[in-house]
């Protein structure tokens, strides 16, 4: 360990202790008004689907709300006890359509390589450096904006990832256990699935949860990617990748509403979580604001996280993103001179 990581580590240790309290109060706040919510649903199926649609849009935040329970008792974060992390991780998995065992594995790996070149692949947004994408075929270079197109990203994207899901990461590296628990939520999934069809709400049921679902998806990908996917972002080959570096230089902090924010559980301080995957969501803004060092980082609003979805090549010599329009007038002047 660095010393400089040594010394980061030292100064967010006291944020990183559970309390089982905030976190019970914080499953009760998502859960209660998510469940009055869809019941909501379920009456306004009887006045207008347009209604629905409008009532998704609170349901779609609760259920990025709940994605964020299920995220933090994967780093062992959120309760003090490893059991109850087990098993509202496993709950919250099932509602979000995620294998919680496995996505807390392979999350794991983002946190530990998130930055570095030469380990990319690992829960990223496949992003290609500028000799990389201008080495591709015509056909590749195609592909890889098609891929980078928002529309992809926010639309494709959540739906690739249910089915993604559904399935063991291949590889030696995933353990029978993790392989159990991608079965366990299928099977999880597929119960739900055969009550509703007992009861006749099969269909109902899907008209209600799955545009809620997608926008959280939806929103869940673009947070996902504004928080390592930004003009200035770290990105480094390993014998120069830094951990602290990359976590307070390659992570933003996505200055959101405040109700935007509650609704995010405070994903958007990405800075400081990635510096210590061990601190709740519920202490990331305490350690935040205790710390000016937080304060000297990148920091982006709602329209420029927006505005970062044009980004889409790693430019090695600048070392920033860049967009295509960019490259082109990049090598245009290079031709020039």
């Amino acid at each position: 360990m660095s010393t400089v990581e040594a010394k980061w580590r030292e100064l967010v240790a006291k944020y990183q202790v559970p309390s089982n309290r905030a976190a019970i109060i914080q499953v009760c706040t998502t859960m209660i008004p998510l469940v009055v919510n869809l019941a909501l649903m379920v009456w306004a199926m009887k006045v207008h689907y347009g209604l629905v649609l409008l009532l998704a849009i609170p349901a779609g935040g609760l259920l990025i709300r709940t994605f964020i329970v299920m995220h933090d008792c994967g780093h062992g974060s959120f309760f003090s006890s490893r059991r109850w992390n087990d098993i509202v991780g496993f709950v919250t998995g099932v509602m979000t359509f995620t294998p919680y065992i496995q996505w807390r594995r392979d999350h794991a790996i983002h946190h530990a390589t998130s930055g570095n070149l030469d380990k990319r692949g690992w829960g990223d947004v496949s992003t290609l450096t500028v000799t990389e994408y201008l080495a591709l075929s015509a056909w590749g270079r195609f592909k890889y904006r098609m891929y980078r197109h928002p529309l992809t990203l926010l639309i494709f994207g959540p739906v690739f990832l249910v089915i993604k899901h559904r399935f063991p990461t291949p590889g030696g590296l995933t353990t029978a256990k993790e392989r159990v628990n991608v079965h366990m939520t299928n099977l999880a999934l597929v119960a739900v699935v055969v009550l509703l069809g007992a009861f006749g709400i099969l269909d109902e049921a899907a008209l209600i949860y799955l545009p809620s679902f997608l926008l959280a998806g939806a929103t869940g990908v673009w947070l996902f990617y504004v928080q390592h996917q930004f003009e200035d972002a770290y990105w480094r080959p390993a014998p120069q990748w830094d951990y602290a570096t990359s976590a307070l230089q390659g992570s933003t902090y996505l200055k959101l509403p405040k109700v935007l924010q509650w609704f995010t559980g405070n994903i958007g301080l990405h800075h400081v979580h990635h510096l210590s995957p061990r601190i709740p969501n519920y202490r990331l803004q305490q350690c935040h604001d205790s710390h000016p060092e937080f304060q000297a980082v990148p920091t982006i609003g709602f329209w420029q996280g927006i505005r970062a979805l044009g980004l889409k090549v790693y430019d090695e010599e600048r070392q920033r993103l860049i967009g295509f329009r960019e490259l082109r007038r990049n090598r245009k002047a290079a031709a020039s001179r």
